[in-house]
């Protein structure tokens, strides 16, 4: 169990700004017998498909959905954890793109284990300790305005995105985004993995810096960006987030990059505070299950390991195909993305890159 001073402490390394939960209420159809509540990162919108296809099979569960930033819902679960069964209620199920969290949660005895058949299914890599359980196949993707972007100057891999910007600097100055990682946990959790899987990552942050990379806490953010023609590039954002905007009719491209792509498995846990744990174990064995995960592909999150990348989409046959496939492993080895010096010099490091003319957009903590 966390101790309430190193809670305190961890929040105040961690924390940044915050906003309070947005919450939807999916009522029961039929007599009501629990309510399971669900604390979150994930977009309403992306689990309502899950959540009113689970209470099919349990139509007398009322589920409570609160909408949570990165690390606002990291320093309530951890906070509800030192407080205790008897002092503190973090939800029934945590979930969160930024699984370096729940990693370190988990390690401080935040989560209860869980084995299932389904849970027994999922690779070593997406689940750790029978704890956390990764639930989607989410890639960091290069999104684009078709418009602005004219087909020759496309870039298809990170070499290609920085010959692009040395040869037309002026063209692409102040149209490349990204995340600002000082603010943004899941930007700050891709770019740590780019600057272990390539070589080109020193020269991929000095382009940015040199083209005045616009930085944005969030991939809402950066989509609104390319929307509105303020940036012609967007690199590394969420790939199920930008597919679902297409889908909405936004006026975009997406590529998955050629030399490799990082994929993100969206996690879950269970808090020892849980008060509906057979329901929270239920719902989320509906989202490792066949079910839940055509669901996620079909109307929520749209990619899978190893089936064909959804129509539209400028990539492989498939995210397994040719070698391209990186998935950040659900596991000890995120502890170190917590390590405080080695952030420290991390961020230092990418400053200096970015330099002081990137162009900041919001400053709160990112939510995707």
């Amino acid at each position: 169990m966390i101790r309430g001073a190193a809670a305190f402490v961890l929040a105040l390394l961690l924390a940044g700004p915050a906003r309070a939960a947005e919450v939807s209420r999916f009522p029961a159809s039929e007599t009501a017998r629990t309510t399971l509540t669900i604390r979150s990162v994930a977009d309403a919108d992306a689990m309502a498909p899950l959540i009113r296809d689970y209470q099919q099979l349990y139509p007398d569960v009322t589920v409570v959905y609160h909408e949570y930033v990165t690390t606002a819902l990291f320093d309530e679960v951890a906070a509800a954890c030192a407080a205790g069964p008897a002092g503190g209620y973090a939800g029934d199920l945590v979930i969160s793109s930024s699984v370096d969290h729940l990693i370190k949660l988990a390690n401080d005895g935040c989560a209860r284990p869980h084995r299932s058949i389904e849970t027994g299914r999922l690779p070593d890599w997406a689940a750790w300790r029978d704890e956390v359980f990764g639930f989607t196949t989410e890639p960091a993707v290069i999104a684009y305005r078709p418009d602005l972007v004219p087909r020759e100057d496309l870039p298809h891999s990170r070499v290609e995105l920085v010959d692009l910007l040395r040869r037309k600097p002026e063209a692409y100055a102040g149209r490349i985004g990204s995340y600002d990682i000082t603010v943004s946990g899941i930007g700050y959790l891709f770019a740590v993995y780019d600057a272990r899987a390539a070589a080109t990552y020193g020269r991929l942050v000095e382009a940015f810096g040199r083209a005045n990379l616009r930085v944005r806490c969030c991939t809402g953010e950066l989509i609104a960006d390319l929307e509105a023609g303020r940036i012609a590039i967007g690199y590394n954002l969420l790939g199920s987030y930008v597919y679902g905007a297409m889908r909405r009719g936004a006026r975009l491209g997406l590529v998955v990059p050629r030399d490799y792509t990082l994929v993100l498995s969206r996690a879950a846990l269970v808090p020892v505070t849980a008060r509906a744990v057979g329901d929270a174990f239920a719902f989320l064995d509906y989202l490792l299950s066949e079910r839940g995960q055509r669901v996620a592909r079909e109307q929520a999150f749209f990619f899978d390991r190893t089936g064909p990348l959804p129509p539209g989409v400028d990539g492989p046959p498939s995210l397994s195909a040719a070698g391209i496939f990186r998935p950040i492993t659900v596991g000890p080895v995120l502890l170190a993305v917590q390590d405080r010096a080695k952030r420290a010099r991390f961020l230092a490091e990418w400053r200096q890159s970015i330099g002081p003319e990137a162009q900041k957009g919001s400053r709160r903590a990112e939510e995707p």
